[in-house]
């Protein structure tokens, strides 16, 4: 780090992210733990499963533009309220199309299924929302991420308490898909408010068209990267459904629920890590290089702390948790965990891709390893169900992450790096 301060700021920035994590993960272990008991494997595979096909949708929302509004606020403060605007004003009228576009699909699938219907509109109705995340990108650029977990902890926090009145009052699926709405529309209401105790105001973003066709130029490909990441990361609970049915899901999903706690890791490092290394580039190839190397060994570090143990906790953590119910989820919980470890990798990664201005190159190995994740659940789910779509899952994230830059030669350094990373996960100091 350049100096001690900058190495302070990045730290409490982390701190206040992780702090954010964990919270979600202490709470909503809990109260999700709860859920899942109540409503069973039936009910919470078919709840898992609406929630999978919004989220297929959900990332078009989002226009894949987070990290190269942060990194345009970053290298260019003085426009910072016009990339602002822009972003929200696109990402609004993203969300509206979103929505559409989602129940169109899901009515083409099941027009005869209104139980389905409802809960995939309910759900997919949160996304128009997500324009209001912009507000988090102002703060991840400043590196003060304090203030978003202050407004999306209230709203967490008091949404899990309206779940937990929802159990013991006997409440039906719906209503629980109802509170997933308002958590999101809680959270966005906390976003602006921390805005302005900031001293800021959203009356003074304004639109560009210029700035826009900027965005999208950068972000296009970053779009169908994100859509490629969700549908490898969702589609298993998808095909398992088509394949075995809501039971199949549900103890799936369980596992999955338990697996992608750790995935927090990287959400907090990488977004406080990120401006630095942008900095970075500005000094020299060398210290950027050294940053990144270190991040990457850190993914890697808590990647295998996480992995590990759970393996070898998880039929444990499922039998205490869950209950007889969902035996079956420990073995596949046991391998999850590591894709965890790919996934921190992944997340790194994709900071270095975004920062040379490689989105297409990001976008093809995202491809490739969702097109081995849907032949390999196609292959292995009518055999060994929920087990086989984990094993998809870790193959599949490796690949993205890792393996794909052995096949592209200006990755090969990125290769080597992500190499001595698995291998020696011990940062070095600078």
């Amino acid at each position: 780090m350049e100096s001690r301060s900058d190495f302070k700021k990045i730290m409490a920035n982390i701190g206040w992210l992780s702090v954010d994590k964990l919270i979600h993960l202490l709470v909503g272990l809990l109260v999700g733990v709860w859920i899942t008991r109540y409503l069973g494997p039936d009910q919470f595979g078919l709840l898992s499963y609406t929630q999978a096909f919004v989220a297929l949708f959900s990332v078009l929302a989002s226009l894949g533009m987070d990290v190269v509004v942060v990194r345009n606020m970053v290298l260019n403060p003085d426009t910072a309220r016009e990339t602002l605007g822009t972003a929200f004003i696109m990402r609004m009228a993203a969300g509206l199309v979103t929505i559409c576009l989602t129940m169109l699909a899901i009515s083409i699938m099941y027009p005869n299924d209104q139980l389905i219907k409802l809960l995939v509109g309910i759900i997919a109705a949160g996304t128009v929302f997500q324009a209001f995340d912009t507000i988090d990108l102002w703060f991840q650029a400043r590196v003060t991420s304090r203030y978003t977990v202050y407004a999306k902890n209230a709203a967490f926090l008091a949404v899990s308490l309206l779940k937990v009145a929802l159990i013991l009052t006997d409440a039906s699926l719906v209503a629980f898909a109802l509170a997933g709405l308002v958590e999101v529309i809680i959270g966005s209401a906390g976003l602006v408010i921390v805005y302005r105790i900031s001293g800021q105001s959203l009356a003074k973003w304004r639109g560009s068209l210029t700035r826009g066709k900027d965005l999208l130029r950068d972000s296009w490909p970053l779009i169908f990267s994100s859509l490629v990441i969700m549908i490898y990361m969702r589609i298993d609970q998808i095909m398992l459904r088509e394949m075995l049915g809501d039971s199949s899901v549900g103890v799936y999903s369980a596992a999955v629920r338990l697996a992608e706690i750790g995935y927090f890791i990287p959400m907090a490092v990488v977004p406080s890590v990120f401006p630095s290394i942008v900095e970075a580039r500005k000094v020299s190839d060398d210290l950027f290089h050294k940053r990144l190397q270190n991040l990457y060994r850190l993914m890697a570090l808590l990647g295998y702390g996480v992995a590990i143990p759970g393996a070898l906790l998880a039929n444990w953590v499922v039998g205490f948790l869950y209950g007889s119910d969902f035996s079956e989820s420990g073995p596949i919980l046991a391998v999850l965990f590591w894709a965890g470890l790919f996934t921190n990798l992944g997340v790194a990664r994709t900071s270095y891709l975004t920062m040379v201005n490689w989105p297409r190159v990001h976008f093809m190995t995202t491809f490739a390893g969702c097109v081995i994740n849907i032949a390999v659940n196609l292959l292995l789910i009518p055999r060994y169900g929920g087990m086989g779509a984990a094993v998809a899952t870790v193959v599949s994230y490796w690949f993205a992450a890792h393996g794909s830059c052995f096949f592209y030669r200006p990755l090969f350094k990125t290769a080597s790096m992500l190499t001595k990373a698995l291998i020696m996960p011990i940062p070095r100091r600078m």
